[in-house]
């Protein structure tokens, strides 16, 4: 156990050395709207987490899945797990996916998304698949002949899922290196593509398609600019500067507000109208990959080194 959380914390300071951007001015200064100064405020959370890392909300059988890495980011130790929590009931958890059991393979799940019955999470170097409903395995796609070497969240798009690519590795100990490269796959069926690569990625994190806009939001851990990117783009467009060390990105439907997690101010900051970015929740150490409750209007929080989940109101 003592080792567990002393990985955890190298992980931590880990990840914040990696950012090479100095964090941009807030650029919230000067806003006094109603909408940039509100907060969330916490209505609950689930304990018995280990390292949770994405929390994926599926609205038709209203309950929120949570990857849990369970000891380090890079080792192929399978013994990861997805569990799912009753939205209605946050207390009740129960194991949907365990690595090394009923045939499963699973090192360090971490982002996850949603098409029809099948569950995506991206593991290491691997896309694996499973029943939404039975958490019985659909497959995996292998990218290790791509080389891949972090893949870290994924996105459903309108022509196939995404799969971001951050690029570094974690040691036995917790050192972190870079030995991959910057990257967003696609994959149709079992074909994997080289979408975009290179350092504009900026560490590539978390992904998200916005529908209504026809574009991919992206949340890099190596830069202090929140981005868009449309397929066939060979770089992705700056949308909006903030604190950096971006992790979890999500779309809110009904106002197209932008919701992005940040290592490095321990907050989730809301982006209204693509122009001004502004605190939403507020001292939540190392919040990953976020996901959006959209029965409850609710933000669910995986707390990385704190083994939870915190669910805060939207406002």
């Amino acid at each position: 156990m003592r080792r567990t959380i002393l990985l955890h914390v190298v992980f931590c300071s880990a990840l914040v050395a990696c950012a090479r951007e100095k964090p941009a001015a807030d650029s919230t200064a000067g806003q006094t709207t109603a909408a940039a100064s509100a907060t969330a405020e916490k209505v609950g959370e689930t304990a018995g987490m280990k390292v949770p890392e994405s929390v994926k909300y599926d609205s038709e059988l209203d309950v929120y899945y949570v990857s849990n890495i369970n000891g380090n980011p890079s080792q192929k130790d399978n013994n990861g797990f997805i569990a799912r929590v009753r939205a209605d009931s946050t207390g009740v958890m129960t194991l949907l996916v365990e690595g090394g059991k009923k045939g499963v393979t699973l090192n360090a799940p971490k982002g996850m998304a949603l098409r029809g019955d099948t569950l995506f999470v991206a593991d290491i170097d691997a896309l694996r698949m499973f029943n939404r409903r039975t958490g019985a395995s659909l497959g995996t796609v292998d990218l290790r002949a791509q080389k891949a070497t972090f893949l870290n969240d994924v996105a459903v798009g309108p022509d196939g899922v995404y799969i971001t690519d951050t690029g570094i590795a974690f040691d036995a100990k917790g050192g972190m290196t870079h030995p991959g490269v910057n990257r967003i796959f696609k994959v149709v069926g079992k074909t994997v593509t080289e979408a975009a690569k290179g350092d504009s990625l900026a560490n590539p994190n978390g992904i998200t398609w916005d529908a209504a806009k026809s574009r991919f939001i992206l949340a890099p851990f190596g830069g202090s600019n929140v981005q868009t990117w449309t397929p066939g783009r060979a770089s992705p467009a700056n949308l909006i500067s903030g604190p950096g060390q971006y992790d979890g990105v999500e779309v809110l439907s009904a106002s197209g507000y932008i919701l992005v997690s940040s290592w490095a101010d321990s907050a989730v900051h809301i982006i209204h109208d693509d122009t001004h970015m502004a605190p939403l929740v507020k001292n939540v150490s190392a919040p990953a990959d976020i996901g959006v409750d959209t029965k409850r209007n609710l933000v669910a929080v995986p707390r990385f080194n704190d083994g939870k989940v915190e669910y805060y109101k939207i406002p």
